[in-house]
């Protein structure tokens, strides 16, 4: 994938060099058009990396999120029907619809009650690794307190949770700039496994209904029929992958950036009031989700840029995030900032719906980390990126202490 301009840019988004570190890259970008023109290559359209008119495409609803796999495609068939019944897909009414059923589960003060499991599972995954002295953040403790939350939510037995990381890691890739046909071939087999796996859950809460938010979809679809089986089903295989991503992303690159930057790590032990203030300064300085997409539903003007009806739009959030016409000293990290209105989430009617959740859970495990082992190091000099365009994600992050 490479991106060229009459001012002889050159850019490859696979790039061992772009995986690494994106951000000179979107400078660059920018300092040409924050709203930058890609013809030649698989994925055509508008490269948003400007803070500005990001934020005006995300409010424009004539921006329509992108379905990832194009309706007249025989292949790939549970993939692309669950894909296509996503929330995240969704436009105006159905999303509104779809979004107000849903939306009841992750209110702010829903996600409050879920507080105390939080801190109790923190305690526990900290617990299990210090008779070691060591653990990856990632594998031993984001991706397991992730599992657990949103198996709890959704209302999955904690001994069923275990399969999550590999649906989750194998889903997210279908939706990432670097898909192959393997992926799409093996996202759609895995699809077809958390269908039947969900069939049965939904099966079961009809007939006994709990405190869970399988069954509050279950009471919504069978009294007032607002939301159809494909919708419940595609809701809940996408909880699995947001649940986990934007968390599991959120809280080691947190650690990371906070090992990278000592003076903030040591500001944030000696004053544990700024964890609120420190998190929303790492979302914003490593945006767990890097990208999303928009196509055009009419010609439109955005900043002197012309975009034609269906042309796909792809926001860098993770660019905006760093638009030194927004941010002051962008590349810097500094956990005091404020305001800090970061993209991280989005922003307008696609706003995340979990945003909470993911603070409220990087908040804790953080506190947490810091207050049980404060003097963890990072094991290794060579932290590898996976290689994911949409998404800013460590393969693991070993520490020792």
């Amino acid at each position: 994938m490479v991106i060229q301009s009459n001012q002889s840019m050159s850019i490859s988004l696979t790039s061992d060099e772009f995986v690494e570190n994106p951000y000179p890259f979107y400078d660059r970008m920018r300092s040409i058009h924050p709203v930058y023109q890609v013809k030649s290559f698989k994925y055509p359209g508008w490269y948003v990396t400007g803070y500005e008119e990001a934020k005006e495409i995300l409010l424009d609803t004539r921006f329509q999120n992108r379905i990832p796999l194009p309706s007249a495609t025989k292949k790939y068939g549970h993939l692309k029907d669950i894909q296509n019944n996503m929330l995240l897909f969704k436009n105006q009414l159905d999303h509104r619809r779809i979004r107000g059923i849903v939306g009841k589960a992750f209110t702010p003060k829903k996600i409050e009650e879920y507080r105390p499991f939080m801190i109790e599972t923190v305690n526990d995954l900290i617990h299990q690794a210090e008779t070691e002295r060591k653990m990856d953040i990632i594998s031993g403790f984001a991706f397991p307190l992730a599992s657990l939350i949103i198996a709890k939510i959704l209302g999955v037995p904690a001994t069923e949770r275990y399969q999550f990381r590999e649906w989750s890691a194998r889903l997210v890739q279908t939706i990432d700039f670097t898909r192959t046909r393997r992926v799409l071939e093996s996202g759609n087999e895995w699809t077809a496994k958390l269908l039947a796996f969900f069939k049965r859950l939904i099966k079961e809460r009809q007939s006994r209904p709990q405190n869970d938010f399988i069954s509050l979809l279950v009471k919504e679809e069978q009294q007032e029929s607002k939301l159809t089986e494909e919708e419940l089903l595609a809701t809940c295989i996408l909880l699995v992958i947001a649940g986990h991503e934007t968390t599991v992303n959120l809280i080691s690159n947190s650690i990371l950036a906070l090992s990278n930057h000592p003076g903030q790590f040591i500001m944030l032990k000696e004053k544990p009031e700024l964890i609120e203030t420190a998190v929303e300064e790492f979302l914003r300085y490593e945006s767990p989700t890097q990208m999303t997409a928009r196509i055009a539903s009419e010609d439109l003007q955005i900043n002197g840029a012309t975009i034609k009806k269906g042309e796909h739009v792809y926001i860098f959030l993770g660019a905006a995030n760093r638009d030194s016409n927004k941010f002051d000293r962008p590349h810097v990290l500094d956990i005091t900032r404020n305001p800090n209105p970061h993209l991280a989430f989005g922003h307008g009617v696609h706003f995340c719906l979990g945003a909470s959740l993911a603070r409220i859970e990087t908040q804790i495990a953080i506190s947490g980390l810091l207050q049980r082992i404060p003097d963890f190091k990072i094991a290794v000099d060579d932290l590898q990126w996976r290689k994911l365009v949409g998404f800013r994600s460590l393969k693991e992050l070993p520490i020792i202490f």
